[in-house]
């Protein structure tokens, strides 16, 4: 064995001190053998399995033995799970429609540009105006229908030029994604909060409010469930979280983390068991937490059209059960997909009553007339729509915002 020795390098004013390993001359070759820690890894552990097809209920504080997730840390970064926590970022500003739809505004700015460059209202300028809404996934029918409009009060003299065309394109656009139906529903108005101490004796449970979310695999469905209950936990609203994606595992140890994050309950049943239960179980354990809202996440598998609608259904039917009403079933869509999300829609209004849609991802696409598509095809209110990553980018949708950003 040749003993370590050290060695000092001094290059550029900089000192650097390298320490020699233990070296072993073998048969005339030299193995370098180095001394490693022992010692436990340090990672977390696992986290339990739920078995026998069963529900689990994951409380706060999470009992050690708990059938859910393992909670990410700042230490750990990552659930043994393999779902990444959210990254942290630097503190943004709010978001806002015209900081956060750039792209859509770039693609229609230069349509918009050249109309108002010309004044006078041509040939050329209906085109435009044609192509910028086409492009901007707003539809060929709704497109017809504007321009109709427009051309038709450019002939009786109610628009005399270019400037005061786009202000009346923008006013159209407006009342076309304006629905009163576009606010959620309100929480809680036949509900008994923990505190006090459940009905009297004899009276029925108050009701619980489900929500359900449906919408296909990627869409960011399992995201935004848990970014509406750190909206609303927030706001000051208790809720619990039903992992009704039972066939796709990750969606319940992601769901697990954002219970944790809102710092809710969460009931999340075995690997291909029956979502119906697991809506059930949590309608239940609201009502007997006294918590108002369950907040429950679905599959989205289009594989088989039959079976998913039919899941649905079944789904919503033994939601509505007393003590729990269905007040909410929001469709998530995904914006980038454009006019192949409403596809993807149609699928889901045969399944259940839709109310109102989630689109997310609207700050990442060009295509921002997508909104009036949906509002217009589908007959539903556009109610949420995601500008960003983080949980307070998931905003209301504003009309009039909206639009103007885009302009």
């Amino acid at each position: 064995m040749i003993d370590a020795v050290t060695l000092t390098a001094v290059s550029e004013g900089l000192i650097a001190v390298v320490v020699a390993v233990p070296v072993v001359l073998v048969a005339g070759g030299v193995a370098i053998a180095t001394r490693r820690r022992g010692g436990a890894d340090g990672s977390p552990t696992g986290p339990g399995e739920v078995s026998g097809g069963g529900v689990a209920v994951a409380e706060r504080p999470q009992p050690a033995d708990a059938p859910v997730a393992a909670v990410v840390t700042a230490e750990s970064g990552v659930e043994p799970g393999g779902v990444p926590d959210t990254p942290s970022t630097p503190e943004v500003e709010p978001a806002t429609y015209r900081g956060r739809l750039g792209k859509a505004r770039g693609l229609l700015s230069g349509y918009i540009g050249a109309v108002r460059a010309k004044g006078r209202i041509d040939a050329a300028t209906w085109d435009d105006l044609e192509e910028a809404l086409i492009r901007a996934d707003v539809g060929v029918g709704a497109t017809d229908v504007v321009l109709d409009d427009l051309r038709g009060r450019v002939k009786a003299g109610a628009i005399p030029d270019a400037d005061a065309l786009v202000e009346a394109l923008k006013a159209d656009l407006v009342e076309m994604v304006t629905n009163p139906a576009s606010g959620l529903a309100g929480v809680g108005s036949g509900h008994t909060s923990a505190t006090d101490g459940g009905p009297p004796e004899g009276e029925p449970a108050r009701t619980v409010d489900v929500w359900l979310f449906v919408g296909v695999n990627g869409v960011g469905k399992t995201t935004t469930v848990g970014k509406v209950a750190t909206r609303l936990s927030r706001a000051g609203t208790p809720v619990l979280l039903a992992a009704g994606d039972t066939f796709r595992a990750a969606a319940g140890e992601q769901l697990a983390l954002w219970a944790e994050r809102a710092g809710a309950d969460i009931v999340r049943g075995s690997e291909g068991g029956d979502p119906s239960s697991v809506v059930f179980d949590a309608v239940q354990r609201a009502a007997s937490r006294g918590l108002p809202l369950v907040l429950a996440d679905t599959a989205g598998r289009l594989h088989n059209k039959v079976n998913l609608i039919e899941e649905l259904r079944k789904i919503r039917r033994v939601s509505d059960r007393p003590p729990g009403r269905v007040t909410e079933v929001l469709l998530v869509l995904d914006a980038t997909t454009g006019q192949n999300g409403l596809a993807q829609a149609k699928v889901f209004l045969d399944a259940v009553d839709v109310t109102g849609v989630v689109l997310t991802k609207l700050d990442g696409t060009a295509k921002g007339g997508i909104v009036v598509a949906i509002q217009r095809e589908l007959g539903l209110p556009v109610k949420l729509v995601g500008l960003g990553e983080g949980p307070e980018d998931l905003i209301d949708f504003d009309p009039r915002a909206f639009v103007e950003a885009l302009f």
